[in-house]
């Protein structure tokens, strides 16, 4: 069982954060780094420079940056990767069945848990922008995604209007509560950048975990058929 997990989940991982990190390097990274160049003020907002610096030249490929960027999303991946097949295995156990299709469905309830939910109040900044405290905003996206995914357990799994009903409520609490926001709302990035950095973030975080979804479902399901078929033999 344990083994099974593992193995599903290293393979899971592996493949969807390296499909994710190139997703990445395409679609998101160059938007960081152009807001970069409005933080370091090498960009002004309403600048003398701004019609021939819309499209500034980025800094392209950079061997260690990148690398460590590929190795550190297949990490993340894979450690959301065993916390989906955990739940997973405890679905399969009430008589869910688990499969590269069904998987997808996991998915789109883990980006939904992990980024929409805490997205609608908390929306991904780039850099340079107003924010709250650090540490008041993690509590309240830790918060989020807990409550949520317990949400969509009570949804999926939960009988009857009364475990809807409290699913629900969880899933409004976060946000009837409020994120922490900035006293003001200043800072030197256009805010065309911004909207398109969190357009393209979640984006790319719903592709990420439909991948992973499907990928778990499909190791899972095949790590199963292995383990069978070793032992008729």
């Amino acid at each position: 069982m344990y083994t099974r997990l593992l193995v599903s989940a290293l393979f899971a991982g592996a493949a969807t954060g390296l499909l994710v990190a190139l997703l990445q390097f395409v679609f998101v990274q160059p938007v960081l780094l152009h807001a970069e160049l409005y933080e370091s003020g090498t960009l002004v907002h309403f600048g003398p420079d701004r019609a021939t610096k819309a499209h500034p030249d980025l800094p392209g490929f950079e061997p260690v940056r990148d690398g460590l960027s590929v190795v550190f999303t297949m990490l993340i991946y894979t450690g959301y990767a065993l916390i989906m097949l955990a739940s997973m295995s405890l679905a399969e156990e009430r008589g869910t069945t688990i499969n590269g299709r069904t998987g997808i469905l996991w998915g789109i309830a883990g980006f939904v848990a992990f980024h929409l939910a805490p997205g609608f109040s908390l929306a991904p900044e780039v850099p340079g922008v107003a924010a709250a405290d650090v540490t008041l905003r993690q509590i309240w996206w830790f918060s989020t995604v807990t409550v949520s995914a317990v949400a969509l357990w009570l949804i999926a799994f939960g009988n009857g209007w009364m475990m809807w009903s409290v699913a629900v409520l969880l899933l409004l609490a976060p946000h009837l509560i409020g994120a922490p926001e900035a006293d003001v709302f200043s800072g030197p990035v256009p805010t065309e950048l911004g909207a398109l950095f969190a357009a393209r973030a979640l984006g790319v975080g719903l592709a990420a975990w439909v991948m992973l979804g499907c990928f778990a479902g499909y190791f899972w399901q095949r790590e199963a058929a292995q383990a069978n078929t070793a032992a008729h033999t």
